[in-house]
């Protein structure tokens, strides 16, 4: 009888033990999976205070005093992308033209290859010869896309994202933070023009949607 009981202690105990190493991985699952949303969340919330700040906001006032929030996408994690990274240290600098027919300078810094919706993508990734002569925007880099909400629930123009220079051969891509360009809100803004080869043939219903201005 005393064997029996001292199997029957070990079996639990073993069996406890195994379930305890198969939770681990879904616990940290859980935790990056909020850590991730929270994050989206705070970028809806300093985008708006931004828009609501007469020293930052691209708004004319006529529509910046009854803004409220942008309109966005609901957060959603599976738009957070690790792609491979490419850098392309050969790559020349060319002439991006802009909405107001001027052109900045821009060289293809790197290129993002990654997988969405079970299709392989690639999107050219660039760095501002003028931006990166200042401290500030040393480390920055662009990422201008169309995709086939635009017209539709998003800007006619495509979006953009803010990235930073990783350190190794990977970037993360969140498109929940994809935002309109300022001439989406006010004509007298000169945005870049998306290069076509950054054309996503797919919904990206993620980041800012269109504009639409609340008048009185």
């Amino acid at each position: 009888m005393r064997v029996l009981i001292l199997i029957f202690f070990f079996t639990i105990l073993g069996c406890k033990t195994d379930k305890k190493y198969h939770d681990a991985p879904e616990e940290k699952e859980v935790v990056a999976e909020t850590s991730a949303l929270q994050a989206i969340l705070d970028y809806q919330k300093e985008k708006n205070e931004e828009f609501r700040d007469p020293e930052t906001s691209p708004l004319p006032d006529r529509y910046r005093k009854n803004f409220e929030t942008l309109d966005f996408f609901a957060p959603d994690t599976t738009y957070v992308i690790t792609a491979k990274f490419v850098r392309t240290p050969e790559a020349l600098p060319f002439l991006m033209p802009s909405t107001t027919g001027d052109s900045s300078e821009e060289t293809v810094y790197g290129i993002a290859h990654f997988t969405l919706k079970g299709k392989n993508r690639q999107l050219e990734v660039y760095q501002n010869k003028e931006l990166m002569q200042q401290e500030k925007y040393r480390d920055y880099l662009f990422l201008p896309f169309t995709d086939d909400t635009n017209g539709k629930q998003t800007y006619t123009g495509g979006r953009y994202i803010d990235l930073t220079i990783p350190d190794g051969d990977t970037i993360v891509i969140d498109f929940n933070t994809a935002y309109n360009p300022y001439c989406a809100y006010n004509k007298k803004f000169s945005c870049p023009i998306v290069p076509s080869v950054n054309n996503l043939d797919t919904e990206i219903l993620a980041g800012v949607k269109a504009f639409e201005p609340i008048k009185n």
